[in-house]
């Protein structure tokens, strides 16, 4: 794989040199106002400006599979030449003040702050270990994943997926099958369960940054999650005690082997809730007081959440035992890899956000043509078009992406457009589950599962088997 990766490189180098030239040559400067005159415009741009937003996105669907190697000790600097290929060419068409502002704007009000939220979960929740013998039997599987999927919601999906998926992995250890068990935990716990609050999910989160209140994404998906949860948990219990049955009585665990059931780290339990209240405090606390680092204005009860959510996160560091953490395996890759190739999301986003904003007058106007009908909506639309890209894209920024679409008002989505705003929610958030790449969880759990001993479904493997029929 890597040799053939190698035979093909000059043709992949040709083709990140043509790139910037065509997005030189397809981007105007035009005049705008004095309010929005660092602000791209989104009908001067071609389609070409897109290029790299799928490029990192397909890196990240197919460099893990055909040279995980390569792509395991290069991904940051794959991630960074695709930014480039961005920054450069708008550096040089629209100038270093639109460049720098689209560039701090996308940084301060967007990135840094999901970055910072999944950090805090990823770290406080890795502090908190559950050790106690468990036989992984349909009822005690079916138990767990009913947990993580509540917990999900409130302790991110990162975190309820970190705190449970090795007490799983242990407790189906003499299990023959258990790759559905852990598909299925990936399915509830770090997709699907998600769906309560901007807590939950990467998506709704960033909802919740654009003004999108706190509470409004859990009564608008209370229904739908009920839903799904209760058709997955009957399909799960269903097919694994037909494993069960199949792979006949398991061995009996010796009891002195026993290990009675315990939660360690249990002042991290307090942390999270320190977490909550941060991100509900940012919602609720209006002071009107903002700063303005060129001109992106930044929100007092903002910094002051972010600043929260550092201290909180530095705080588990310290006070978390080195055993507690060895024994859940914890590592810093996990979220160190999720913050590089987000970075470069997060930047190839721009031109595309931009793009569709423009609405019928950008590149894009057949996907804005798709999910409205006579200016007005078509939910359904919106709900398979998120959640179809969601599945091969990162569900975080496709949501944004549709979002902006929908008019990126979040007062009148969430009332008059309130069926809109749902079907984008319930696509990212759902559809996230389709593949190894639609959540930041998913590509974590397989990872842990795999140096775990459980043979994971490749990519395809996984969409064709699991995903498709069940989903």
């Amino acid at each position: 794989m890597i040799e053939r990766f190698r035979r093909y490189r000059w043709g992949a180098v040709l083709l990140l040199a043509i790139i910037p030239v065509g997005l030189l040559a397809s981007g105007s400067v035009t005049g705008g106002s004095e309010v929005n005159q660092f602000h791209l415009d989104g009908a001067s741009l071609s389609v070409f400006w897109a290029l790299p937003f799928i490029g990192i996105l397909l890196s990240i669907a197919i460099f893990p599979l055909v040279t995980p190697q390569f792509w395991h000790h290069n991904f940051g600097k794959i991630s960074f030449l695709w930014a480039l290929l961005v920054m450069i060419p708008l550096f040089f068409v629209f100038g270093s003040s639109v460049a720098t502002y689209n560039l701090l704007h996308t940084a301060l009000l967007e990135y840094i702050p999901f970055i910072i939220l999944l950090l805090s979960l990823f770290t406080i929740s890795g502090g908190v270990c559950l050790t106690g013998t468990m036989v992984g039997t349909p009822l005690v599987n079916t138990l767990v994943i009913l947990v993580g999927t509540i917990l999900a919601s409130w302790m991110g999906t990162t975190g309820a997926a970190m705190l449970l998926i090795r007490p799983l992995i242990r407790a189906n250890k003499d299990r023959q099958y258990k790759v559905h068990t852990v598909v299925f935990f990936i399915f509830l716990v770090a997709n699907i369960g998600g769906s309560l609050t901007p807590l939950g999910d990467p998506p709704l989160f960033l909802g919740f940054l654009k003004g999108v209140d706190f509470f409004w994404t859990t009564g608008a998906m209370l229904l739908p999650l009920l839903f799904i949860a209760t058709c997955l948990f009957i399909v799960y219990f269903l097919l694994d005690s037909y494993y069960y049955r199949k792979e006949g009585p398991l061995p009996v665990r010796q009891a002195e082997n026993n290990e009675k059931f315990a939660l360690k780290g249990k002042i991290n339990l307090l942390l999270l809730l320190g977490v909550i209240g941060s991100v509900l405090m940012s919602g609720l606390w209006q002071p009107g007081i903002h700063y303005t680092v060129y001109h992106v204005e930044l929100e007092l009860q903002n910094i002051i959440r972010d600043v929260l959510l550092l201290v909180l996160t530095i705080i588990s560091v310290k006070v978390t035992s080195r055993e507690i953490r060895s024994e859940n395996e914890f590592t810093w890759f996990p979220i160190v890899e999720v913050a590089k190739l987000f970075a470069g999301i997060f930047v190839t986003i721009i031109p595309a956000i931009a793009i569709l904003r423009a609405g019928a007058d950008g590149a894009l106007s057949a996907v804005i043509k798709s999910v409205t009908n006579q200016g007005e909506p078509v939910n359904y639309m919106y709900f398979w078009a998120t959640g179809t890209l969601s599945s091969f894209l990162d569900n975080a920024p496709t949501y944004l992406v549709f979002f902006n679409t929908a008019g990126g008002d979040p007062i009148t989505l969430m009332t008059t457009h309130h069926n809109t705003l749902l079907a984008i929610s319930a696509g990212a958030v759902f559809m996230g589950a389709n593949t190894y790449i639609g959540n930041a969880p998913n590509f974590m759990v397989k990872s842990i599962s795999e140096s775990s001993g459980v043979k994971m479904p490749s990519f395809f493997g996984y969409l064709t088997k699991y995903s498709i029929p069940i989903l």
